[in-house]
């Protein structure tokens, strides 16, 4: 009985197997998407005839050419007319049973079959690569083709004409050639896969076949089918080392998400996700489910839910304008930014963590790297990577200044333009930014303006749609719930709050809702309008502080689409008008009050100097100016005086006052206590 078991083709078995009604199916589904590749799920295989799957991980080389002769065999049976014009099926093994980690490849795994999850870091350009070349005898002409394989073109030995015969020359002919697409991948472990304590190892993948290249961009998470190859590099002169190194040749390549576009809701989550958008609190629902194990802070959680579902982009024939929002977190130590933010990254369809003091400016923005031919290619960064997503900055007044300018061109504009090494390019990055900076005196002290309190330049803090302060004041209501929080979190060893909505149905919900472009209504417009016009007519009297710019009004339309969409709404509402004023408000009240005046102050975030200290520098210049016209130099203890009398500016503020002044440049002192007007 045995004996005959023996005897069984492979190829016929695979044939058998392709005539299951589900591959007759697919296989002549071919010929009307245009594909010369098939996907055969592992598992169904092993259902099939465990001993047949077992072979093909063993040798998958023999196996895999069985399983395509098979394939086409049955397309010549299903559409003999499509079979004769493509020549060739190559199928494709995907999900097998376990990965391989990254780490563990070695010597016995070399000519198997596996499966490796991880990062794509970096991927070559897609390049041709000949399968079989046509060589011309230069004697006779006769054309003389020569199947290839390894990394070197053969020309053949001797001319195959008899009455030739003659040892060469011989030209490439490219008309007759046949050629194929390749492109290499250069994989890294996944973070969550690393052993404490080590650095993630790379693997090169070699990707052969017009239907699998080009399918992964760096920075998606892939798992990849194929058969572990060892190569000896080769040392010119000297020969083959010893030492081998490994790669692996693809057979199927698999995004697994990190891709918004790519992982659409299958039928039964669209079901709920629609379910969950009939709620008439939804709002309230997703707020309590960003990071419930964190206690309190839900006007910060509101923000972070406009972030993640992001307004509406606009692109005019001049300019364009985004829709994505930026945000940023000061606060004292403790209060929690650094795991809002990890949360956040893992949450957003594509979001990146990165933190200050390790981050440059070619890690946020593209790296210009020289290659193995001397050539330049770029590597996008942080930002290029979290494109249509979101990127979380942690401890952003750690960066170098330098650094940070990066930043402004991704925040405004969303490009990232590089011109280096004769590399002149313009990249996307429509990136939300959620930044988290420390106080810098350590701790937020209140009775000094946001510009002096963050160690941030005035051009970034202005870019930021909603800066919220995060401040720890003992109060006592609220640090016993806090407290209870804490230690029933660490006493259970879970979150005491259920979250609503699971991470991944958030996730797709998140994802789906990006199709949805909510419109303004005439309500909304008009509650819009109405703030702006009401905080804008607030500073209209002489000599009061200027409360708004155009840049909060778009913000203000921003966190209204934002606030719809995240209900699934096709339009923007009264109340979502009124819920964007509203966090506007309070995110303009925390940063936005010039402390001599209690007046809003919008020129706090964008100048750095609120209106009532720039008055006190213009009547400390206009001063000096008209002492100068009468002594040419001022001596600073007379402008001082005639400070105290004259405009009631106490000794000490004057001091500071003349003190910036020199700073900044405005003034100087030629000599000792005496001052000039630049």
């Amino acid at each position: 009985m045995t004996e005959e078991l023996e005897v069984i083709d492979p190829q016929e078995r695979f044939q058998e197997f392709f005539k299951t009604e589900r591959y007759r199916q697919r296989i002549s589904q071919l010929s009307v998407t245009g594909k010369t590749s098939l996907m055969v799920e592992f598992e169904e295989l092993l259902a099939f005839d465990q001993r047949l799957a077992e072979d093909l991980l063993e040798n998958p080389e023999e196996y895999l050419r069985h399983t395509n002769n098979a394939a086409y065999a049955q397309l010549q049976i299903e559409d003999q007319e499509y079979a004769e014009k493509i020549e060739t099926v190559t199928v494709r093994i995907v999900r097998l049973l376990e990965a391989e980690q990254l780490r563990k490849l070695g010597s016995d795994q070399i000519g198997k079959l596996i499966m490796v999850e991880g990062i794509v870091v970096r991927s070559s350009p897609v390049r041709p690569m000949v399968m079989q070349g046509a060589f011309k005898c230069k004697r006779c002409g006769t054309v003389i083709p020569i199947s290839q394989s390894g990394p070197f073109l053969k020309a053949p030995f001797a001319c195959s004409s008899p009455d030739c015969g003659s040892k060469g020359p011989f030209d490439f002919v490219q008309e007759e050639s046949t050629f194929i697409d390749t492109q290499e991948l250069r994989l890294q472990e996944r973070p969550e896969d690393l052993p404490p304590g080590q650095l993630p190892r790379t693997l090169n993948v070699k990707l052969v076949g017009s239907e699998i290249v080009d399918l992964a961009r760096p920075g998606d998470h892939v798992s990849v089918v194929g058969i572990v190859c060892a190569v000896a590099p080769t040392l010119p002169g000297v020969g083959k080392l010893r030492t081998f190194t490994l790669h692996v040749d693809a057979n199927s390549t698999e995004v697994l998400g990190k891709e918004p576009e790519t992982s659409l809701p299958s039928p039964e989550e669209e079901e709920k996700i629609l379910e969950l958008a009939k709620d008439p609190w939804i709002h309230r629902k997703i707020i309590n489910s960003i990071a419930p194990s964190i206690y309190g802070y839900d006007h910060i959680k509101e923000a972070i839910m406009y972030i993640l579902f992001g307004g509406v982009g606009k692109t005019l024939p001049d300019i364009s304008i985004r829709g994505e929002m930026n945000a940023l977190l000061v606060g004292d130590p403790g209060t929690a930014k650094s795991q809002l933010l990890q949360y956040v990254s893992r949450v957003a369809p594509r979001g990146l963590y990165t933190s200050g003091r390790g981050t440059t400016a070619a890690g946020l923005t593209a790296a210009v790297i020289r290659e193995k031919g001397g050539g330049m290619s770029l590597e996008a960064g942080a930002l290029v990577l979290a494109d249509k997503g979101i990127a979380c900055i942690d401890e952003m007044d750690k960066m170098r200044p330098e650094d940070r300018v990066a930043i402004h061109e991704a925040m405004e504009q969303h490009t990232v333009s590089v011109a280096k090494g004769g590399i002149v390019a313009t990249l996307n990055a429509r990136t939300a930014i959620l930044a988290a900076a420390n106080p810098a005196l350590g701790r937020y002290e209140p009775h000094r303006t946001v510009a002096e309190n963050i160690s941030l330049p005035v051009t970034i803090l202005s870019r930021f749609d909603l800066i919220f302060i995060l401040r720890d004041v003992p109060n006592k209501e609220t640090d016993s719930k806090m407290s209870e929080h804490i230690l029933g979190l660490h006493r259970r060893g879970l979150s005491p709050v259920e979250s609503p909505i699971p991470l991944e149905l958030l996730r797709k919900y998140i994802s789906y809702s990006k199709g949805i472009r909510p419109v303004l209504t005439d309500d909304a417009l008009r509650r819009l309008n109405d703030f702006y016009l009401a905080m804008r007519s607030a500073s209209e009297a002489e000599g009061s502080p200027v409360a708004i710019t155009a840049r909060q009004l778009e913000s203000l339309v921003r966190t209204a689409e934002a606030r719809s969409r995240a209900a699934l709404r096709k339009e923007v509402t009264a109340e979502d008008a009124e819920a964007a004023v509203a966090i506007m408000k309070r995110s303009l009240e925390e940063v936005g009050i010039d402390l001599s005046s209690y007046k809003m102050d919008i020129d706090i975030i964008m100048t750095g100097k609120p209106k009532s200290v720039r008055d006190k520098l213009q009547t400390v210049l206009s001063t000096l100016m008209a002492m100068e016209k009468d002594t040419g130099l001022v001596e600073k203890v007379a402008l001082l005086n005639e400070l105290e009398t004259k405009y009631k500016v106490s000794r000490g503020e004057a001091e500071k006052l003349i003190g910036q002044l020199l700073r900044e440049g405005t003034i100087y002192s030629p000599r000792e206590d005496y001052l000039k007007k630049t």
